[in-house]
């Protein structure tokens, strides 16, 4: 590994947040963009083939070393992982809304929910979520609200692009046909009932 590589793997393993190619370029002012994302590809393979617990993965605008999607169920079990806090069912179906309709309004975030929306956009903002990325034409000129690159790293997505097509939500969310039961767990269940 080189040494830009070197300095770029230091930077990516301290900092809590995916770093843009323009930051790791400052690292090194004799360096630019092609020479970041040629250092970048080094350290991808590198731990792609070198059978490490980590990863490079490129996310939120950025690029951040990640634990193997292998290995989180240990860290979760052993509770070493960071934790951050949780985000509400009012607070996932506003970000469910904003990031597939964005630029949206308020307005049309609670016709969708059918509920106010004001508390939980302020919340979303305040963990930076979403943003203000607008003002719409309509009388009064409300807000537009769309989602942040912090939102991107949240979910592990390295644009809005990756997220998943309203067809394939569709099948995800079907309900699962109940197995049918032998004579023993119907007579189990018919007991415990």
């Amino acid at each position: 590994m080189n040494s830009l590589s070197q300095l770029i793997e230091a930077a990516l393993f301290s900092a809590a947040r995916p770093l843009t190619v323009e930051e790791l370029a400052d690292l090194d002012p004799d360096t630019n963009g092609s020479e970041v994302r040629a250092a970048l590809d080094q350290l991808r393979e590198h731990y792609d083939f070198g059978s490490h617990g980590i990863e490079l993965v490129e996310m939120g605008g950025g690029f951040q070393l990640l634990t193997r999607p292998v290995f989180a169920a240990a860290i979760e079990r052993a509770q070493i992982g960071v934790r951050g806090s949780k985000l509400s069912g009012a607070m996932l179906e506003t970000l469910a809304v904003i990031a597939y309709r964005q630029p949206v309004g308020r307005a049309e975030i609670e016709e969708i929910r059918g509920v106010n929306a004001s508390g939980v956009l302020r919340s979303l903002q305040e963990r930076g979520l979403i943003e203000v990325v607008g003002r719409s034409e309509a009388l009064g000129r409300p807000l537009l609200y769309g989602t942040t690159p912090m939102f991107l790293e949240l979910l592990g997505l390295q644009d809005l692009a990756n997220l998943p097509k309203a067809e394939e939500l569709s099948i995800a969310l079907q309900p699962v046909p109940a197995a049918p039961m032998d004579e023993d767990t119907a007579a189990y269940v018919e007991a415990e009932s």
